[in-house]
This record gives structure tokens, sequence and C-alpha cells, in this order.
């Protein structure tokens, strides 16, 4: 899209200052991320995004859950007289004729616009210093949210749900649309899958029977996610579109299936993936540290399910994809996505092979 239509845009929004240039920005799978820069130096400059609504197809939702969660969470540090508030939680741009509305439509494609936060860093890999940084948080981040007072909306139906995404892949089994099934590493790959069913949907039983609570989660909870400033701290979560209800294990667990697997999550040499306990720890007790004030005590019990649970969820989306045709993940060659769920399987084998480990972290975080 050409500059001048960007423009046009832009000029939708109630922005401050005179726009100068626009260019692109990071390198995001989903939304197209670009920096608006103004003239003024008393100015900010803006960040503008065009959500997908292939992935996010309810968008007035998705906005709708945004305002919720930063205003809530902008009003939590006022009340704590925080320093540096708008480095702390995004500021989105209402369009000029409706205070209300964060988005614009332009040619049938959702437009957004938010105040770019300066001198700020994003990270792509962990080291145990900033996973603790994280851990802190993303718990903090939970915390804040605990006592919203709005109900969100589900932006990406059943995303994290276990029983949802083990049926998606019984179904593609029964149908075999790619003629993979009968390779012999995916029998052995759905045997294992299969073998562990049951236990890793408990967290949907026990959704069910009132045990475990929902709470407004991330749920997507990578490192680049967050903001650091120059001192390896977190300024702020970002990317909030897949913010909603969820079990807490999405948050927990699913930072750690990225941040503690020792190799990229493609890595074809099975023998390298291995659960990084350093990442581990430190993550953990940063997430304790914050949020073990609201957490219950069924929750935090399950937090070694939820270590388990992530890998074992995305080598059942991986297989799915596979023997879907490879349909959903862009591939590099022919067996990529075998290779990412068998990457995700052995780490998951990892994970329980340090499960008495993981489990006596955890009861020495609470004791001391």
């Amino acid at each position: 899209m050409n500059e001048d239509k960007l423009r046009d845009i832009v000029s939708q929004f109630a922005i401050k200052g005179t726009v100068s240039k626009i260019e692109p920005l990071g390198a995001g799978l989903i939304n197209d991320t670009l920096r608006v820069i103004t003239e003024e130096a008393d100015c900010p400059n803006y960040v503008l995004q065009r959500v997908n609504d292939n992935v996010f197809p309810d968008v007035a939702m998705v906005m709708r859950n945004i305002y919720a969660v930063t205003t809530h969470i902008r009003t939590k540090l006022e009340a704590k007289e925080a320093t540096d508030i708008d480095r702390k939680v995004l500021t989105f741009i209402p369009v000029k004729d409706n205070k209300e509305q964060l988005y614009a439509v332009v040619d049938e494609q959702y437009w957004r616009i938010m105040v770019f936060i300066p001198d700020a860093i994003t990270k792509q890999a962990v080291n145990p210093e900033s996973s603790y940084a994280a851990g802190l948080a993303f718990g903090e981040f939970q915390s804040m949210l605990a006592d919203i007072p709005v109900e969100l909306g589900e932006t990406i139906k059943d995303f994290h749900n276990m029983e949802f995404r083990l049926q998606q892949l019984r179904e593609v089994v029964n149908a075999d649309p790619a003629g993979r099934l009968h390779e012999p590493q995916v029998q052995e790959l759905l045997a294992g899958i299969e073998a562990r069913a049951e236990e890793m949907c408990k967290a949907e039983r026990m959704g069910r029977e009132g045990v475990l609570p929902k709470r407004v989660c991330h749920c997507d909870t990578k490192v680049n996610n967050m903001l650091f400033d120059d001192k390896d701290q977190v300024l702020c979560v970002i990317d909030l579109d897949t913010v909603m209800p969820n079990f807490i294990f999405s948050d927990y667990g699913d930072f750690l299936r990225t941040g503690a697997n020792m190799v990229a999550e493609d890595c074809p040499e099975m023998d390298k993936v291995a659960f990084n306990m350093d990442i581990y720890k430190a993550f953990t007790k940063g997430y304790l540290k914050s949020a073990g004030q609201f957490l219950q005590p069924v929750e935090i019990e399950n937090l070694p399910y939820a270590v388990a649970l992530f890998p074992y969820m995305q080598c059942v989306r991986f297989l799915w994809d596979y023997l879907s045709g490879d349909k959903y993940w862009k591939c590099q060659y022919p067996t990529h996505n075998f290779v990412r769920a068998n990457n995700q399987y052995h780490l998951l084998l990892s994970i329980e092979k340090n499960y008495p480990a993981i489990k006596a972290f955890i009861d020495e975080c609470l004791q001391g």
C-alpha cells in the first residue's frame, strides 16, 4: 500500500502532530505493522496496524477486550502512583468522530493506531534473568486483571482447548486427506498422543466441574510479546489481540514451551531437544512472586501439568496440520510440520523426565 493511502488512514484517527513518514516496523506474522513518525518534537510517534480479520474475525470484540484491559491496567497503575505510566501500558487512539471506537475500516480492512513506546527493547530469546522478569510481568498482568469488572469475549474460539485440538486431530486421522496416516513415524507419534490424551484434557474436565476458574489471560506469552527497558526489566506486555478468558495454564505453560526449549521448535535434531530447567526455575520464581497472591491452590498444584500441556498441545496441532496437508503453518520442506510435531513430543518427553524436579521447585518457591 502506498504512503498516500496510509496517510489517509492515519488521518481518520485523533493523533497529535503532523505525519512526517510512515515506515515498516517489525516482522509480525499476523498483523501488518508500521511506524508513523511525526514532525513535532513534543508529539509522540505512533504504531499503525492492519488487524488480520482472517485470524480475528470479530475485530470489534478484539478492540473492546483491549480497551477494557488497557483501561483497567492504567487505573491500577495510577492507583499505585506508578511513574512513566505511558510506557507501562499501551495507549490506543480513537477515530476522530467517535471516541469510543478504536479502529477504522478502510476498503474492508481494519486499522488501529497506538502510541509508540520509545527506548523500548524487544527480545527473541531468553536467559534466566529475562525469564524471571517475564514471569514477574505475566504474573503481574494476570494479577492486575483478576478483578476486571467486565467479561471479555473469546477472540479465537477454543484456541487453547485441548479437547477441541484432539477432536481436530482425530477427525483428520479418520479422513487422511493427504495420505500420510500410515507412515510409521506418524503412527508412533499418534500412539504417544493417545496414551496421554485423558490426562492432558483434565483442565477442561475441572472447568466443567467448577473446580478450575477461568481468568483473563494473554494466551500468547512469548518473550517477544513484551517490551524491555535498557536494564532488562519489562516495561509492558504487548500484542493483546489474544487476551481473553482462559485457564491460567495458558500463560504459564505457553511461555515455557518456547522459552525453555534448548532448540528451536522446528529443529530436526531430536537428541538436542531438551527442557531447560534454569529457564523454568527463573520464570516460575518470577511468576509465583507476582501471581501467587491471587492463584487458588488447585491452580498452583497443576502448574507442572501446564508445563507438559503446551508442548503436547502444539505437538497435536502440528501433527494435525501435517496430516491435513500443511494448510495452516508455512512449511519450508515436505515434512516440516512433522518435524515440528516430533520436536514438541521430544520436549514433552524431557519434561516428563524432569517432572519430579519441576514439582519440587514449585514446592520450594511456596515454602520460602
